[in-house]
């Protein structure tokens, strides 16, 4: 029997087909009777588990057992919000509910093309855990804090700001303080990983930094349109800071996406960035408590950011909001009629459960807006976390140069501390189309308008 006769039969490619091979020689060479080969495998088939301690069967019946299931004949179903997206995006995102472990899934308008899952891609699938599907910059945060200065600070002393900036941030890949800073997060059990425990030291020099490519730390305007918490109506000063769980974080994404794409050999080469990992299995422990561990981690970074430079300026906080993306979490939903628990991956989509608020930046030179969840079922409790890039970096270093976009800029009352050309705001959607298409997902209830930006110098690599 070949391959080809294995297949037709419904044996898996991979271990299983090449464990059949073997199985076929051994019964030539024990006597067998050659017409009835047919017959053996396809009993061997439909009982796998009959025939795992068999001495002749049992390394075949083994492999049926631990083979990956096949891809689905079509995607599970998944909403898409927004028009013109990426062609790519979209199939990256049918091709994430092909997967056998997925069960729903939702596109958001701000979706362009990603590794494995699009950004903007939300997926939910059943006890399992799917690495690229978080992405490399696990839990990416967005946190902003509104503070008690007066709004004429940032037309009047914007070099004061600016250099509480400087003093108080680093940006870029390896950036780190002299002088480390403190939190309880370095308490916590590093252990519960290899790659977190062999990383733990570097994570710390990296502690309250940001990194490259689209991470920020601004000052600007925001106007709240009620009120918010305690927080009255009216127009403030606000600080803003986008970024995620630094190189540790890519650490983790790197070591568990391995393990996943070992363990799937077979996979569609379409599906192999998509590889997952079971929550029964140490892999899948492992890497869920690594990965809430960059939780806690870039939380910690952004609070060190926010504390150090409210405490360099003399500020009180007013209203704190936060939210993070690039991960994934444990809830219950509808799932073709039934409720149950599953696993949701945002990889950049925001959570937008009824009533949770949210922050969604558009650019360094466009609004930002602070939503609340309207826990819209479709997408799967989700909104987008951007306006979403509309050209790559590769493209953008070649279409623009500093002196327009800094005349723009000027135009617009923003002040650019540093940043790349690929971070300029003509490299996005229209973030006010974004907000519109997904109305039905959340409710805006205030605006950030950005003053003073700082990004990652020009030339560092993009981390996210």
């Amino acid at each position: 029997m070949s391959t080809k006769d294995f297949i037709r039969l419904g044996v898996p490619l991979g271990e299983a087909t090449r464990r059949a091979t073997d199985f076929v020689g051994k019964f030539i060479l024990a006597g067998g009777d050659k017409t009835r080969l047919e017959e053996e495998v396809k009993a061997i088939l439909a009982n796998p588990s009959g025939f795992s301690e068999d001495g002749l069967r049992g390394e075949f019946a083994k492999a049926l057992l631990n083979a990956p299931p096949p891809p689905r004949s079509a995607p599970v179903k998944y909403r898409q919000w927004g028009e013109g997206l990426e062609h790519e995006a979209v199939m990256q995102m049918e091709k994430a509910c092909l997967l056998p472990v997925s069960v729903a899934g939702a596109l958001m308008p701000d979706a362009h093309v990603g590794y494995g899952l699009p950004i903007g891609g939300v997926l939910a699938t059943e006890n399992t855990v799917i690495p690229y599907a978080v992405g490399v910059d696990i839990a990416c945060r967005m946190k902003m804090t509104v503070l008690d200065i007066p709004v004429r600070e940032l037309e009047r002393h914007q070099d004061r700001l600016a250099r509480a900036i400087e003093a108080e941030t680093r940006f870029g890949v390896g950036a780190a303080f002299r002088n480390r800073r403190h939190h309880e997060v370095m308490d916590a059990d590093w252990e519960v990983s290899p790659v977190t425990s062999q990383n733990k030291d570097r994570a710390w020099s990296q502690l309250g930094t940001s990194g490259s490519g689209n991470h920020f730390v601004e000052f600007g305007l925001f106007t709240a349109h009620g009120k918010i918490r305690e927080l009255e109506p009216g127009t403030y000063v606000a600080l803003l800071s986008h970024s995620g769980s630094r190189g540790t974080g890519a650490a983790v994404c790197n070591h568990y996406s391995r393990l996943a794409f070992s363990q799937f050999p077979d996979l569609p080469s379409e599906l192999k960035r998509l590889a997952w990992l079971s929550l029964d299995s140490q892999e899948g422990q492992e890497y869920w408590a690594a990965m809430e561990l960059m939780g806690r981690y870039a939380a910690a970074n952004h609070v060190l950011i926010h504390r150090h430079l409210a405490a360099h300026l003399g500020a009180e906080v007013l209203l704190d909001v936060e939210n993070h993306h690039n991960f994934a979490w444990k809830e219950r939903h509808v799932i073709n009629g039934v409720e149950k628990e599953v696993i949701v991956h945002r990889k950049g989509a925001t959570p937008a459960g009824q009533g949770v608020l949210g922050i969604i930046p558009g650019s360094m030179a466009s609004p930002g807006f602070v939503v609340a969840g309207k826990g819209n079922a479709e997408s799967l409790n989700s909104a987008s976390h951007g306006a979403g890039r509309v050209m790559s970096r590769t493209q953008a270093n070649k279409t623009f140069n500093w002196k327009k976009v800094n005349a723009f800029l000027r135009e617009q009352g923003v002040t650019l501390i540093s940043a790349g050309l690929d971070e300029v705001p003509m490299v996005y959607k229209n973030i006010r189309e974004v907000m519109a298409a997904q109305s039905d997902l959340v409710t805006i209830l205030g605006q950030f308008d950005p003053k003073l930006v700082k990004m990652s110098p020009a030339g560092e690599r993009p981390e996210d």
